[in-house]
């Protein structure tokens, strides 16, 4: 994989550590996993990144290095993952969970028309909850599946053709 690209956008566990205002992440450096590229904390990652990215919960990114510290995950990669769900999509992607959760559960989609006050979240959201919450946990499940055993499988053809490479390049030496 691209590791010296990533390593490039990626701060250091030094310059984390350096930031006053970071003390509070202090405990993340106990564990090397956390900061290191491997394939095994990059998948996990991408699991616990790609999950988080579609709870429709406020805090996603602390949810998200909680749990990458808790399965041995690159917190890096699993925050910055989170932000698939950005303020320009998440109207895009909550809609789609909430019609697919509305199908998993087979209930009627609700009709509304948007108003931007506390009091029109708050009846929505009352509403809507259940199938927007059972619709995202599945695709964030099945998404954080998929990028877990993607980036396994990217990350062995990746080693499997640079191995190529080097037998070709050795058998022209000869």
């Amino acid at each position: 994989m691209p590791k010296k690209l990533l390593k490039k956008f990626f701060p250091t566990p030094e310059q984390v550590q350096a930031n006053p205002s970071l003390g509070f992440l202090r405990p993340l450096f106990s564990k090397p996993n956390l900061w290191h590229l491997n394939r095994r904390s990059v998948a996990r990652a991408f699991l616990v990144g790609l999950f988080a990215a579609f709870l429709p919960l406020p805090f996603q990114m602390v949810i998200a290095a909680f749990l990458a510290f808790y399965i041995n995950g690159n917190v890096p990669i699993s925050v910055g993952l989170v932000w698939i769900s950005n303020p320009f999509t998440i109207p895009p992607l909550f809609y789609g969970t909430y019609i697919f959760g509305t199908w998993l559960l087979d209930s009627p989609v609700r009709e509304f028309s948007i108003e931007l006050s506390l009091d029109w979240v708050l009846t929505e959201l009352n509403a809507i909850w259940k199938p927007l919450f059972v619709g995202s946990l599945t695709v964030g499940i099945f998404l954080g599946v998929l990028g877990f055993f993607g980036i396994h499988i990217a990350w062995r053809m990746h080693v499997l053709s640079n191995w190529q490479k080097r037998r070709i390049n050795r058998e022209r030496r000869s």
